[in-house]
């Protein structure tokens, strides 16, 4: 059973089961093969370690992340997923007194390859954070092209460009006919998949979530679940979740991350509904039947 918090936002969970969470992966989608030749390889995460100052954070980690799936990483708060995320697209790097180790391949080359441009890396590796972040005062419709403008891209035909990435983030019907009102205008929700659209725009290869339905409603955290399987057939998706339940939903593959009072470590990593059914680890058998976390 999922026990909701108080404030009607079932983002965290207390306890329930691995039986329960396997069905709900193996009922709510098939689970897909890595690897599309037509998509690419995808991300490959190979030896990560990350520091703030002196302080190690991040142990050792390599993961795969294939083209045309979901990945959720899973987790205590403090084990260090958002940190890893971040060093996906190089955003980590940017913060004061941060430094990492290990290569992040993209389609077999290494991101932060000497002489790489960062700004290509993050139109190729697109971010959507745990707050909606639209800009609150520009209109819908400049909201989601904002990222060619900063790009310096050009496209042939912004109207067709616009549609498409609204339509793909689920939000075009609920504001094709106030494209000029302002993003600020909208709920919640609505911000957080603007925020995709925008993302889309780019054309990204890789969508990295950091508990992007945390601050949201069941109603639109199930709109932004949507939005995720519905492009996950054409690029790679990574998730960070602390919803064991929106795990089994949305994931191919699962990830579970442990501090154990140092450096965060990868545990285990495997389908999602082995993960929750038949874990390796007891740890992450403890962790997923709420045990504790």
């Amino acid at each position: 059973m999922i026990n909701p918090n108080e404030d009607g936002n079932d983002e965290m969970e207390t306890k329930t089961t691995p039986s329960s969470l396997s069905d709900v992966a193996n009922a709510t989608k098939a689970r897909k093969q890595p690897g599309s030749g037509a998509l690419g390889v995808g991300l490959e995460a190979r030896g990560i370690h990350a520091w703030f100052g002196d302080k190690l954070v991040l142990r050792d980690i390599s993961l795969d992340f294939w083209s045309g799936t979901v990945t959720a990483l899973i987790g205590p708060s403090g084990c260090g997923k958002s940190t890893f995320i971040r060093t996906l697209n190089r955003m980590h790097e940017f913060i004061p007194g941060a430094a990492m180790a290990g290569e992040v391949l993209l389609n077999g080359q290494d991101i932060y390859e000497q002489g790489t441009d960062v700004t290509k890396i993050r139109l190729k590796v697109g971010m959507v954070f745990q707050k909606p972040n639209p800009f609150p005062s520009m209109t819908i419709a400049d909201n989601v092209l904002a990222g060619l403008k900063l790009a310096q891209l050009k496209t042939e035909n912004k109207d067709d460009l616009l549609e498409e990435c609204l339509e793909r983030a689920g939000l075009w019907n609920e504001v094709k006919d106030r494209l000029n009102a302002y993003g600020g205008s909208l709920s919640g929700g609505q911000q957080q998949r603007l925020c995709i659209a925008r993302s889309l725009a780019v054309r990204p290869e890789v969508l990295l979530m950091d508990e992007p339905c945390s601050a949201l409603d069941p109603g639109s955290t199930l709109k932004i679940e949507e939005t995720i399987q519905h492009l996950s057939s054409s690029m790679t998706i990574i998730i960070v979740t602390h919803n064991m339940q929106q795990a089994a939903r949305v994931s191919d593959y699962t990830g579970f991350f442990l501090s154990d009072g140092g450096p965060g470590e990868l545990v285990e990593v495997g389908p999602t509904s082995e993960i929750f059914s038949r874990p390796k680890d007891t740890r992450t058998e403890n962790y997923v039947t709420g045990r504790f976390g």
